[in-house]
């Protein structure tokens, strides 16, 4: 008998250390609108998996991709309030909390993503984190959501004039909008949820998106006529609850800090890959591909010089002149 209860007791000892083990295990909800195959959705997996090795389990991340826990805006409300720990989402979504992230949306100032990303992990970076944290963020990574390219359901997009009278969907960021304003199209800010069904019933003429997203978005489907516009370059942040992740212990915010780091390498590498896939695929459904020469592309530019000057006026000119002058490096 006492044998019995000697091997009952030590059985109930190892009950008790698993679940405390299991209780000392932490797990963190990040959110996405992001499709499921997205590179980024992706991203967050390796993200995933990471954290839980760099923890040995102490720390799980369950990722909610594909608007599983609401839009963007939803999305952005959760983090600050902490129903959730971390959101993934296009920085644009963030720009009226923060509206000095519009510093990096000036129309026709990356030429490419190597730039782009160079003035962003640059001091700019920096700033714009700066910004962030004094709304209650903290910004742990910035992924490619990549070049901007229009569509639209009633003309090809080859000179200034095309653009003209179009409405056109945008993310709601006001140097977005204004830019749109600037070349005569009327552009209408609305959530992705929405824009496929506007373009299918024409309360669209068309949209604005990488092409990555134009593929895993079916667009297609309701649009014909596809450009390479790339008027803006566009960014995906990660970002988390400030409060949640200064309460974190050291190892676990170092822990979440190299994790990103991986998953935002292999993300960028992702998405140049697919950014060339996507328009061929999209020409291989039936879009037509117009590019965009070298004469309309110096039109457009200058037809919205004007929107940097405005734009200096509602934030200031710190972060823009350091956008500027990191660009032109």
């Amino acid at each position: 008998m006492k044998s019995y209860l000697r091997g009952l007791g030590a059985a109930v000892t190892a009950v008790a250390v698993l679940t405390a083990g299991a209780a000392q295990a932490d797990k963190i909800r990040i959110a996405g609108n992001f499709a499921v195959d997205h590179s980024s959705s992706l991203a967050m997996e390796v993200f995933k998996d990471e954290l839980a090795k760099l923890t040995n389990g102490g720390l799980t991340a369950d990722l909610f991709p594909a608007m599983q826990l609401g839009g963007a805006k939803e999305n952005v409300d959760q983090v600050r309030s902490g129903t959730v720990f971390a959101t993934w989402i296009g920085i644009a979504y963030l720009s009226r909390t923060v509206p000095e992230l519009e510093a990096v949306s000036l129309p026709f100032v990356f030429a490419n993503r190597e730039q782009a990303f160079r003035v962003m992990d640059s001091s700019v970076g920096d700033l714009l984190n700066e910004k962030l944290g004094k709304k209650g963020y903290t910004a742990l990574g910035y992924m490619e959501l990549g070049s901007r390219n229009a569509t639209n359901n009633v003309r090809p997009l080859k000179t200034l004039e095309d653009f003209k009278g179009l409405k056109i969907r945008l993310q709601p960021n006001e140097t977005h909008l204004a830019t749109f304003r600037a070349i005569g199209a009327n552009p209408v800010s609305m959530g992705i949820k929405e824009v496929y069904s506007a373009m299918q019933q024409g309360v669209l003429d068309g949209q604005e998106n990488p092409f990555s997203i134009i593929a895993t978005k079916r667009f297609d489907e309701v649009q014909k006529y596809l450009s390479d516009s790339g008027h803006f370059f566009d960014f995906i942040i990660l970002v988390a609850n400030k409060r949640k992740f200064e309460k974190m212990s050291a190892a676990n915010q170092d822990a979440v800090r190299k994790a990103t780091a991986k998953a935002i390498a292999w993300q960028r590498a992702k998405a140049a890959e697919e950014d060339v896939a996507s328009v061929k695929e999209l020409q291989k459904r039936g879009m037509q591909f117009d590019p965009l020469s070298d004469a309309t592309r110096a039109a457009l530019k200058k037809a919205t010089s004007g929107v940097v000057g405005e734009l200096k006026k509602k934030i200031g000119s710190d972060v823009i002149d350091a956008v500027l002058a990191e660009a032109a490096k």
